[in-house]
């Protein structure tokens, strides 16, 4: 799978602990950071740990819209579509991106 993948980095106020379980075969988004991701095919977005504010493009059926994800939720991502997403507070958050 390919993403495209752009970061902001900002400085963290103090280091954030993610267990080895949780880090295992997924990515880690630190606090202040965005990361903007686009789908090759059809992919699924889960958080494994945290919160993140995610803002998917709009397709032509669907307006833009922001959505909030907590530990255990996913969203499904179409093929080709964008999204933007970024911690939601202060401790970051780790999440997988996969094919379907």
């Amino acid at each position: 799978m390919t993403a495209t993948i752009a970061r902001s980095h900002l400085p963290l106020s103090r280091p954030v602990h993610v267990p080895p379980s949780v880090r295992r075969g997924a990515w880690q988004l630190e606090a202040g950071q965005a990361i903007t991701l686009q789908a090759a095919g059809q992919s699924v977005l889960k958080v494994r740990q945290g919160r993140v504010w995610v803002t998917c493009n709009a397709t032509s059926t669907w307006g833009s819209e922001d959505l909030v994800l907590g530990p255990g939720e996913s969203l499904k991502v179409a093929a080709g579509q964008r999204l933007v997403m970024e911690p939601w507070d202060c401790y970051g958050a780790t999440y997988t991106w996969d094919a379907v």
